[in-house]
């Protein structure tokens, strides 16, 4: 709103420091410095909001040190960072650029579902919440929704060929490519390092590329199910999911900013995708919000984000990943997520396999997700999530390393 407020009074007034607006730069650091306020001076009356409703977190037994102290704590605290993240969005940002829509949309999809599966464990007092099989329609929902709109949108395009010259000191663009349509993704550590996804059908015939959506929706659903899954599972310990997101998301906030770019896309020789650098300020107004809520979330936790944050974040990450062209860094950048993922499937998976072979369960580790093995081995959860974090920034400055190794 603010964006294009300006935007008339600079073009119709010209208004002294109206152009501040138009840069992307200064709207990504308003962004960040009001979303930390939102969420740290409005976050605390949402908590005591949460504690007058009565609305804690049921906790089941299971063993853990320091367990039976956290029942009560207040739950549906990712209403904290949805607030924090779409006030700033709504106030900054370009409203018709259709990747700004789609995280807004991202947004109240995926709040809306963790929500509701809140809204059932702490109200209706069933611990199981929302049944899993509407979850997952409802992620598999919005991965159709999100690929559609990848594929199909007009506004959705990339410059493959762009050519920036150095002119006395001063990079200059001397020549651009015509916008397209296109299917390629990003592929890691090699040098010509694109992959189009319309190649996987084109052995069918001729013309057969056009129906590349075949392939590509797919696996934006996998992509949007997996990750708000592992972000999900993350969730098990004070700050670990809130702090290993805001990791992830400045980093894809530099893909973001860097593919929008004309002059570093093509000196980085990164994918050049017009109008993507519009996600920054979504992104930095998302970071900001998750490191407010930190503020309340770190242990002893004042407040949990419950599915109303954590699928929120898993489906947020998810779509920036796509829209940028990055998604198959997703293991290595969502490497906590992926690890927690990979427990539960392999704790799980073992445990059936031997339970019918021997006719008694075994189990891989000593509890699942990852995080709680260990704190089953005496860990303090303060330790586990702290290094739980560095191995995030580990994973993100490989991830950005990946702009240069090829």
């Amino acid at each position: 709103m603010l964006y294009h407020l300006f935007e008339f009074l600079e073009s119709n007034y010209d208004l002294p420091g109206a152009r501040l607006f138009q840069y992307i730069s200064f709207r990504a650091a308003f962004a960040i410095i009001l979303s930390l306020l939102i969420s740290t001076i409005f976050g605390k009356r949402i908590i005591l909001f949460l504690q007058r409703k009565q609305i804690g977190e049921s906790v089941r037994e299971l063993g853990l040190e320091g367990q039976k102290e956290k029942a009560g704590t207040p739950t549906m605290g990712g209403l904290i960072i949805i607030f924090s993240t779409l006030i700033p969005v709504l106030l900054l940002s370009q409203l018709n650029n259709i990747y700004v829509i789609l995280l807004i949309v991202t947004t109240i999809w995926m709040g809306a579902i963790g929500f509701l599966d809140d809204y059932i464990k702490t109200f209706k007092k069933n611990k199981e919440g929302l049944k899993g099989r509407f979850k997952v329609v409802g992620q598999v929902g919005l991965g159709i929704f999100v690929g559609a709109v990848m594929y199909f949108h007009p506004d959705v395009t990339v410059r493959p060929d762009n050519k920036v010259t150095n002119t006395n000191n001063v990079q200059v663009i001397s020549e651009t490519s015509p916008e397209e349509k296109s299917t390629t993704t990003t592929i890691p550590f090699f040098k010509n390092n694109e992959l189009d996804y319309s190649k996987a059908i084109s052995w069918i015939g001729e013309g057969a590329a056009s129906y590349a959506w075949i392939i590509f929706i797919p696996i934006v659903i996998l992509i949007v199910t997996a990750v708000s899954n592992g972000a999900n599972l993350t969730d098990g310990i004070d700050g670990l999911a809130a702090g290993s997101s805001a990791i992830i998301v400045l980093t894809l906030g530099i893909f973001a900013w860097v593919s929008g770019n004309i002059i570093f896309s093509d000196y980085l020789n990164v994918m050049n995708i017009p109008r993507s650098g519009e996600m920054t300020i979504f992104i930095t107004a998302f970071a900001g919000s998750l490191v407010g809520f930190l503020w309340y979330n770190t242990y002893p936790a004042q407040v949990f984000m419950g599915d109303t944050g954590s699928l929120t974040i898993g489906g947020i990450i998810a779509v920036i990943a796509i829209a940028t062209r990055k998604e198959l860094l997703i293991p290595i950048l969502c490497g906590i997520f992926l690890i927690e993922n990979l427990s539960v499937i392999l704790q799980v998976g073992w445990f059936k396999f031997t339970k019918k072979k021997t006719g008694t369960g075994k189990r891989v580790f000593l509890m699942a997700p990852l995080h709680h093995h260990y704190q089953k081995l005496g860990f303090h959860e303060s330790k586990i999530v702290v290094r739980f974090w560095i191995i995030g920034i580990l994973l993100a400055v490989i991830t950005i390393v990946t702009l240069k190794i090829r």
